[in-house]
């Protein structure tokens, strides 16, 4: 972790400033798009919006030479392996508590796949020899192999801000412990507009709308946030947490296989951000809270 970094009052408001500003418009304009049918303008400004963090910290200029831009293979292998690896183990952890809550939701004939991209793409798919099986093993197989590679250069503009210029401000006021958990809430709170907007990851009608998603969402960032920095004290190299925040954002089959019925209630799972699936990840970041922090 950036040890170099302590907490300044006045440049920690001008990052958190520059930071949500940003990016909340990037998000409203994004919002008018989703509203609009528009997915693939909205896809590619939340792309950008993902480095409004990485903007923030330069324009409140907090240092970015010691946050560890030189890859650390030696003695960090195990590290960059929970990078990798790991946010698959609680998707499928949190997924499968999920079903066993809820085994009539289970769905392996592809409705989900076919109400996001169409009758026709599946159809066209199948055509192909592509089997909704060999779908999810391709998925499973991709989300564990090159796509958090791949989303590790976007999360980059996240964790710069969030774990190379935030988090160490924040451990340094209030601890590890209560830094880790207001780190998360600010994580969380800066995806609110595109939320209420476009209904990013729970959808606009569901129990509890808005509020109930606006703060499990935070509950969902504190615990990951929580993990991935972890991972940042451990290697003190900023592309650990983005290889981290890459395959958290990267794996998606517990989703692929949910009926589609049931994708009004994400706030449930099976996805980790839903309250269910969250939680094989809040169980270890409190432990890491609770029993590691200070």
């Amino acid at each position: 972790m950036n040890t170099n970094i302590r907490w300044d009052k006045k440049q920690f408001i001008r990052y958190l400033l520059w930071t949500f500003s940003t990016a909340w418009i990037v998000q409203i304009i994004a919002g008018v798009f989703s509203n609009q049918g528009n997915q693939l303008a909205f896809t590619l400004l939340m792309s950008l919006c993902m480095y409004m963090p990485f903007l923030g910290t330069v324009l409140a200029k907090i240092p970015l030479r010691e946050m560890g831009w030189k890859p650390k293979f030696k003695g960090n292998l195990r590290y960059i392996a929970a990078a990798m690896w790991g946010p698959a183990v609680f998707h499928i952890l949190g997924g499968a508590l999920y079903f066993v809550i809820f085994p009539d939701r289970l769905d392996f004939t592809g409705k989900y796949l076919e109400s996001i991209a169409g009758t026709e793409a599946v159809a066209e798919m199948t055509a192909q020899g592509i089997t909704i099986p060999l779908y999810l093993v391709i998925t499973l197989i991709t989300s564990l192999t090159y796509a958090p590679l791949i989303n590790m250069f976007v999360a980059l503009g996240e964790e710069v801000g969030w774990r190379g210029a935030m988090q160490p401000m924040l451990n340094d006021r209030f601890g590890k412990r209560t830094g880790r958990i207001l780190g998360g809430v600010i994580w969380g709170a800066w995806h609110w507009p595109v939320m209420l907007l476009a209904g990013y990851e729970y959808g606009k009608v569901y129990f509890g709308a808005p509020l109930l998603g606006m703060a499990a969402f935070c509950l969902f960032t504190a615990s990951c946030g929580t993990l991935i920095d972890v991972l940042y004290e451990k290697t003190h190299c900023i592309w650990i947490p983005a290889l981290a925040h890459g395959a958290v954002n990267g794996f998606a089959l517990e989703t692929m296989i949910l009926d589609p019925a049931y994708a009004d209630q994400m706030i449930l799972g099976p996805h980790p951000v839903g309250l269910i699936g969250m939680i094989p990840a809040l169980l270890a970041a409190g432990y890491i809270l609770w029993k590691k922090g200070e």
